[in-house]
């Protein structure tokens, strides 16, 4: 276990994280704001990041044990550091909510404790939604583009942070892939910021929505999250929250000039048709019983919530609890599929949905004819065994850690519709859940103890099980 290099991989991600202090501190002076919740966090990872930098070590390189323990220490550090304006700032007093508040945000989840947001200090907002963009591809993929490190050292950091069964690259080098990915990622946050802006949205709230979107967070600055926006940016903020939850590869071919390679992506496709069957069931869903003055109301609200809980973003424009119990239902399968692999999005994955429905498929088949030799393929590639076999186990982890934490929970004796929505809007970095911390609600009424259980969920569920619950094994901490 390299240790050295591991403490360097922190103090860079720190000192990183200074310098993005500097965009909220900079809105304290537009807004007449103070300074001190800004100021003090930007010396304590400025000092902490060089001194853990100056650490030198001869290897540097990171072997795929190490990248796991590195992600999952950095991302603690991180919400440790990043709760610091909350606190120093005065909008809440307890370390647990701070820290609450700040892993919702790095994870790309948007729930919170927070009961009155318009009255948080705008600069305060702004870090709150910008944390959503710095997690949303990832602090550690944002350091591989600018960091040089030997052998894999890149693409073991790459893989442990990036979600999804498998982390291909776009071009030969992982250094290179990580800074195309951060092109592509900009390049759509600044068209979003634009079509918002053109929309007439005022601009805080438009940078605000936009890091939101763009992270697939949900962080929102008015108590009502987007019901008190037009229409017309309420579609676009639905056009956003979809886009960002494509897989990233797919923007690739369509820049290299090979759509057709790109529409013919299963997971894309996939992906397009359960958002596609989930609007019509619940906008039809929603015209019967739930009165909406106009048919196209209806799907406009389906299509924003389906595209809002499919990329786990968390935005809302309708109190979901108010809702029919058959798109209730829809809407909790869909917290549970998520969004593609190689996007922002968090949940299972439409990749593993469609890899495991293969490999189902499949063994039916060899069940039927026992002779036959077939394999799953997807894009026309076959697929490696050990890919579907490691899914299987990712399957089984995943729907155990979410069981776990809701019985761990579940004494503290809230409703079960609020307890389990919970943990399933935590651990697949969704947002509200259905209850009193639903689309309309938040996180304040659990205890102490359940807010940690419901942090780690989300760290848990945005790291996707292995740098987190891996820093808890003897393997992991084996010389040899």
């Amino acid at each position: 276990m390299n240790l050295l290099l591991i403490a360097k991989i922190i103090g860079a991600a720190l000192s990183l994280e200074a310098v993005l202090l500097i965009l909220p501190l900079l809105f304290a002076v537009l807004y007449n704001e103070s300074l001190m919740p800004f100021t003090i966090p930007i010396a304590i990872c400025f000092v902490a990041g060089s001194l853990l930098m100056r650490i030198t070590d001869k290897e540097n390189k990171l072997q795929s044990k190490e990248g796991l323990v590195a992600t999952g220490l950095t991302w603690i550090a991180l919400s440790l550091c990043g709760m610091l304006p909350y606190l120093i700032g005065g909008v809440v007093s307890s370390p647990v909510d701070a820290f609450f508040e700040t892993v919702s945000g790095f994870t790309t989840t948007g729930s919170t404790i927070l009961t009155d947001v318009e009255a948080v200090p705008k600069s305060i907002l702004l870090w709150r939604s910008f944390t959503h963009w710095i997690g949303g591809m990832g602090i550690l993929v944002f350091m591989s583009a600018i960091v040089k490190f030997k052998g894999g050292s890149q693409m073991n950091l790459m893989k442990a942070e990036s979600p999804g069964p498998v982390v291909s690259k776009l071009v030969p080098k992982a250094g290179d892939t990580a800074r195309l990915l951060y092109f592509i990622y900009t390049l759509l946050t600044i068209v979003t910021l634009i079509v918002l802006l053109i929309l007439k949205m005022p601009f805080f709230d438009a940078v605000c929505m936009t890091f939101g979107a763009a992270g697939t967070g949900g962080f929102g600055v008015l108590n009502d999250s987007c019901a008190s926006y037009t229409i017309a940016q309420q579609i676009a903020i639905t056009v956003a929250m979809f886009t960002f939850g494509i897989n990233f590869n797919f923007f690739f071919f369509i820049m290299v000039r090979k759509a057709t390679q790109a529409f013919k992506m299963e997971e894309v496709r996939l992906y397009f048709a359960i958002a596609f069957i989930a609007v019509v069931m619940i906008s039809v869903n929603l015209m019967k019983q739930s009165g909406f003055e106009h048919p196209l109301l209806s799907v406009q609200n389906a299509a924003f919530h389906v595209s809002s809980i499919m990329t786990t973003t968390g935005y809302a424009t309708d109190d979901i609890n108010n809702w029919p119990r058959l798109s209730q239902c829809a809407i909790i399968i869909l917290m549970l599929c998520g969004a593609c692999a190689g996007s922002t999005g968090g949940g299972y994955k439409v990749s593993r949905v469609l890899l495991m429905a293969k490999a189902f498929a499949r063994d039916i088949s060899v069940q039927l004819c026992p002779d036959r030799v077939r394999k799953v393929h997807i894009d026309g590639k076959p697929i490696d065994e050990n890919l579907i076999r490691s899914t299987g186990v990712y399957t089984f982890a995943y729907l155990g850690v979410m069981i776990f934490s809701v019985i761990l929970i579940m004494p503290e004796g809230k409703d079960a519709m609020s307890t389990v929505t919970a943990v399933i809007a935590t651990f697949n970095n969704i947002g509200p859940g259905i209850g009193f911390n639903g689309s309309m609600g938040n996180f304040a009424p659990f205890s102490d103890y359940s807010k940690l259980i419901l942090s780690a969920d989300m760290l848990i569920g945005r790291l996707e099980i292995l740098p987190i619950l891996g820093l808890f094994s003897k393997e992991t901490w084996r010389k040899f």
